[in-house]
């Protein structure tokens, strides 16, 4: 009996022992088949889990018989979970390949920008996407301009050129707006006299992502893209059909209802986006003036998409939006005016444009591409005792050829641009009037010289009917050390062919700005660089992701266009030895946990100017900021925010120095399947420029207005649905 107890014993030992199985697992990128270091494994049913080793390499012992599930996480890459039965037929090491996450990740989207189909890790030019949920947030925290979608950017800086009705533009990296390209989908619709109330007429609702590239992208795109790129991406028609609703109300009054419609059927496709956006005069401080002023604001945007074959598209588009802008004396923007109680600055707009764009695959490779728009601007800017209104017609026609390869990228074409603005007679001033015809070429060329190495060249001449022939060139290159890290290094030149349209014309309503002297003024050249590092990682066996991206930058612009007061008293543009740099550094870190989110962004902008042997502060710069932003998101039922900003001091053209500020808020959002309702509440510190400094000196009857550089609005309610039937 002894025996046969011993021999049943060892023989379960035995069993048991050979019951025990090992598993090794090599995880890498599908496309580039590098190992993946620092990925999870876990094996679910037995609550094991190890992360890879430098080789993209994990092995797993004690694996009793039977199936188990393992599951493959690592951050920016699509989870897998395969079923294994043990033990194994095979017992070589498993290699598992893992997709990059298409959309999870703001670094995976394929931008438009750069005219490549490569996803946003892969290309050599650095690129900000804003899209996807971040975009549907500033939806909800400002749903009738994207001036926050851009300011809360690293590195962007929303600058108000007017105390009382509200006009704005961006300066990226501390550079004036003029220096800034703003295009939709290819075409640059906001530029000269168009540009002053961009950023407040267009809405993020049709936007599919906005694509920000900072330093200078004049080879694709030509002159005025100095300081950066931003490309607004407009929502195409899908298979599924997307009727959209937003109703927006805010505690100042201010109305936004809009509605977007796309779908795709057999041979055509559409998207119409309409939109109504209404504000009250509003003025939380004793000053008497509009923080926001009075407007009414109509939109609407029909396109249509026309298969013509599986190889030929046709997409024609219409844009058009009015506007009625008038903010000044509260009383008198009320109806309660006298002779005391008696300013106002009232906008008067209409922005009509139409785009035509046909592509056509040569084969699964090559494709020509044919685009156009035809863009007219009417704006009447009127004072007590001044007016100022003209019209701007411009056109954009481009033929390009694009082809991809697996291992090279190459798009070139010739391209035309218009521009004519011509002022209307209200006065005897000298009228400001132009006619810019520019005819360019590019070629350029994206070429993987290994799996880990990428190079993007390219050139662009462009010649200028009153500034002749220029020529940009520009290299950017990316280096992918490893898993973890990434480097980019790139440069190119830029130019600005110079209009009366700037920050500083804008300011005063152009009011004694005498017309360019073209004959004694030259094309505004720049050079500049930038360099970034990446690191991107796991922590806490996946359960932490890790990302961080600090940029260096530097751009000097030649020459720089002044805005000079002369003998007379006018105004004129001088053209002084010497130049306009911006350089510094921005950092921004993402730290993601479960359902949490936390942003951080740094900027650092050290922008100075050199003129006549005089070194200056540039003004209206905030030499450091601080970007914070913690999102708690629960899929498809909560979204709750909570975000801080910093701004530094800021020189002002008046000598002076602005105060540094902080401003907070706080927004929610509750989510159903076909509806979500949401709260935001903006600038909860009430920071205001009224609190702290005056915003303009003489009478308010007739004041002179100083920089605006905090917010005059103050703390704002607002909050609304959203709906898709």
């Amino acid at each position: 009996m002894k025996r046969f107890l011993l021999l049943f014993v060892a023989m379960a030992c035995s069993i048991t022992a050979f019951a025990q199985n090992n598993l090794t697992i090599i995880l890498k990128n599908t496309e580039s088949k590098e190992p993946l270091i620092g990925a999870t494994v876990i094996i679910t049913d037995l609550n094991k889990a190890l992360s890879t080793n430098a080789q993209g390499q994990v092995t797993f012992s004690n694996i009793p018989d039977g199936t188990h599930s393992i599951e493959y996480r690592y951050v920016g890459y699509t989870s897998q979970v395969d079923n294994l039965t043990f033990p194994l037929v095979n017992a070589q090491p498993i290699v598992v390949l893992l997709e990059e996450a298409e959309g999870e990740e703001l670094e995976q989207v394929v931008v438009a920008s750069t005219r490549s189909s490569r996803t946003i890790t892969n290309i050599p030019t650095r690129v900000e996407v804003i899209s996807g949920e971040e975009l549907g947030e500033k939806a909800s925290m400002k749903p009738g301009d994207i001036r926050m979608l851009l300011a809360e950017s690293t590195g962007i800086q929303t600058q108000q050129t007017s105390a009382t009705s509200g006009n704005a533009t961006i300066r990226i990296q501390g550079l004036d707006g003029k220096y800034t390209q703003i295009i939709r989908d290819g075409f640059p619709l906001y530029s000269g006299f168009s540009g002053g109330l961009g950023l407040l007429q267009v809405a993020p609702l049709d936007l599919k992502q906005v694509e920000v590239i900072k330093g200078s992208s004049s080879t694709l795109y030509g002159g005025g893209a100095i300081a950066g790129l931003v490309n607004l991406v407009s929502k195409t028609p899908t298979d599924e059909r997307q009727l959209d609703f937003l109703l927006n109300g805010t505690s100042a009054k201010g109305l936004d209802v809009s509605m977007f419609y796309g779908e795709k059927f057999n041979k055509v496709g559409t998207t119409i986006y309409a939109a109504y956006n209404h504000g009250s005069p509003y003025e939380p401080s004793s000053v008497g003036l509009t923080a926001i002023p009075r407007f009414n604001r109509y939109t609407l945007n029909p396109k249509l998409w026309v298969y013509l074959n599986e190889r030929t598209t046709l997409n024609v588009g219409i844009n058009a939006t009015v506007e009625n802008r008038i903010g000044g004396d509260l009383d008198y923007i009320e109806g309660l005016g006298n002779t005391q109680h008696s300013y106002f600055e009232q906008n008067k707009t209409g922005r009509y444009s139409s785009q035509v764009q046909l592509d056509h695959k040569l084969n699964d490779k090559e494709k020509l591409t044919f685009k156009n728009s035809v863009s007219y601007f009417d704006r009447t800017i009127t004072l007590p005792d001044y007016r100022f209104s003209g019209i701007q017609i411009a056109s954009y026609t481009e033929a390009n050829y694009t082809r991809n390869g697996e291992k090279a990228d190459w798009v070139a074409g010739l391209n035309f641009l218009t521009d004519h603005f011509g002022e209307e007679r209200n006065n005897t001033f000298p009228l400001r009037s132009y006619t810019y015809n520019t005819i360019g070429g590019f070629v350029q060329n994206t070429l993987n010289i290994s799996p880990k190495v990428t190079l993007e060249t390219g050139i662009r001449g462009d010649y200028h009917n009153d500034y002749g022939f220029l020529f940009l060139p520009r290299i950017s290159s990316l280096w992918k050390i490893n898993e973890h890290f990434s480097t980019r290094l790139g440069g190119g030149f830029g130019y600005k062919a110079p209009t009366v349209f700037t920050e500083d014309a804008e300011r005063i309503q152009f009011r004694n700005v005498l017309p360019l002297d073209v004959a004694n003024t030259k094309a505004e050249r720049s050079y500049g660089a930038n360099n970034d590092i990446n690191y991107r990682t796991s922590m806490f066996d996946g359960q932490v992701g890790l990302s961080i991206n600090h940029l260096f930058f530097y751009t000097r612009i030649d020459e720089p266009i002044l805005l000079t007061t002369i003998a007379s008293g006018d105004l004129q543009y001088q053209q002084p030895l010497g130049n306009l740099n911006t350089k510094g550094m921005e950092t921004n870190v993402k730290v993601t946990y479960g359902d949490f989110k936390l942003f951080m962004g740094y900027t650092l902008a050290d922008v100075t100017q050199h003129t006549n042997g005089v070194n200056t502060a540039y003004p209206l710069v905030s030499r450091r900021r601080l970007n914070n932003v913690l999102m708690y998101e629960v899929e498809d039922k909560w979204k709750i925010g909570a975000e801080a900003y910093y701004f530094g001091s800021q020189r002002l053209n008046d000598g002076a120095t602005g105060k540094s500020y902080w401003t907070a808020g706080l927004m929610a959002e509750k989510i159903w399947e076909r509806f979500s309702v949401f709260l935001n509440f903006e600038n909860i510190t009430d920071t205001r420029q009224t609190k702290f400094d005056t915003i303009y000196t003489g009478s308010i009857s007739n004041p002179i207005f100083r920089d605006i550089y905090a917010p005059l609005d103050g703390f704002v309610v607002n909050g609304g649905l959203k709906f898709r039937l």
